[in-house]
């Protein structure tokens, strides 16, 4: 363990003389935590070695990015790591991401894991995936579990790069890992409190309204003291909270659905957040209009051509997957191609098509791979359909 600026400037010396990619792993404490940092690091790298490293301990961790900052970096599921590395201000160059590249060749499992095993032959003890990495001093047969998670990546990131040459998909490859990179940060949701698991169950906009503050006033607590929500006060007993409908602070306390750690110490605090609800002036609606199209069980009433174009693209969409080896939302995603059968370009051509699928995200090989069978599946789903023949006898 790497807990010292002077223990991080061996280790960044030592990566530095080593050669080729390095491979980065990060363990957060999702589920006990309200942030997202890195609570551990680990890098390897041939004749660099393999360094676990403490970034709350460390603090500054600019020696490794000036160490490794201009060479590829291996991942595994690189978009669940990239934040966290970012916050903790280390930035790659470029990304081999082992769990995208699996996908794209088409593997079944593609779990780091499974990857290793079915690459290397060597099975990794996944014992420790959602422990508290928080915890400190951490216990030895967890630093060995994420040891493991880096030591092997470099040679699975070398047997996938062959695959991705045999199968003729480098360069899709690196266009999707490109993507990783580049991708923004998603930006804040509009009525996160919306999320609230059981909520459909919550009627009325006066009742939606505690909803709403319990929820603003659990997520503030937690930010300040670094805990999950949920940990502190569940969803089901905020749900709970509000169909109740408690009149004073006791019988709040007196239910027996209102858990959580914190659901008593901090009773004060939840009921502020009833009587600000209950005292709300602006009322929140209770229907939001989905953002995109509607559920496609509900085109064939509401939109019969746009049913008719999805029904007739998609199986043309699976077919090219199913002929390239991969899963059909790697190709492109559900989403994409709903949004373009339900509103397509005019003319529906296959370079208008292209265009929108541009538009709304979709990289330039999916465009190429896609765009030309959904332009024929649209003006297939346009015809008229073909009159029955008359039985000649």
């Amino acid at each position: 363990m790497i807990d010292t600026p002077e223990g991080l400037a061996e280790a960044s010396a030592m990566l530095a003389q080593g050669h080729g990619p390095v491979a980065v792993d990060v363990e957060r404490a999702s589920g006990f935590r309200y942030s997202q940092r890195a609570y551990l690091i680990q890098v390897f790298r041939r004749d660099g070695g393999l360094h676990l490293i403490d970034p709350p301990a460390v603090g500054d961790l600019s020696p490794l990015q000036d160490a490794i900052g201009s060479e590829e970096w291996v991942l595994h599921a690189a978009s669940q790591d990239l934040p966290s590395l970012r916050e903790a201000e280390l930035v790659p160059p470029r990304i081999f991401d082992t769990e995208l590249a699996s996908r794209l060749l088409g593997r079944e499992r593609v779990g780091l894991g499974a990857v290793v095993e079915d690459v290397l032959g060597i099975t990794l003890a996944k014992a420790h995936s959602a422990a508290d990495w928080s915890t400190r001093p951490l216990p030895e047969t967890w630093l060995e579990y994420a040891a493991l998670d880096v030591l092997h990546l470099i040679d699975v990131r070398d047997a996938l790069v062959a695959e991705l040459a045999e199968q003729g998909k480098t360069a899709i490859a690196e266009e999707e890992f490109q993507a990783v990179l580049d991708r923004p940060a998603r930006p804040p949701r509009e009525d996160p409190w919306r999320r609230l698991s059981g909520l459909h169950t919550v009627r009325g906009r006066r009742s939606l309204a505690v909803a709403r503050e319990l929820w603003q006033a659990r997520e503030d607590y937690a930010q300040e003291v670094d805990t999950s929500p949920g940990r502190l006060l569940p969803d089901r007993s905020i749900v709970a909270a509000v169909i109740a409908d408690p009149s004073t602070k006791q019988a709040l306390a007196a239910l027996k659905e209102f858990t959580g750690r914190a659901s008593r110490n901090q009773l004060d605090r939840w009921w502020a957040a009833f009587e600000r609800g209950r005292a709300e002036s602006v009322l929140p609606v209770e229907r939001v209009p989905g953002e995109g199209p509607p559920p496609p069980r509900a085109w064939a009433d509401r939109n019969p051509e746009a049913d008719a174009r999805l029904k007739a693209a998609r199986p043309a969409v699976e077919e090219i997957a199913t002929e390239l080896g991969m899963p059909v939302e790697n190709l492109l995603t559900p989403d994409l191609l709903r949004r373009v059968a339900w509103t397509p370009p005019d003319p529906a051509d296959a370079e208008n098509i292209g265009s929108a699928l541009r538009a709304l995200g979709a990289r330039a090989w999916q465009v190429e791979e896609t765009a030309q069978a959904i332009a024929e599946a649209f003006v297939a789903a346009a015809q008229p359909p073909a009159e029955p023949e008359e039985d000649a006898s």
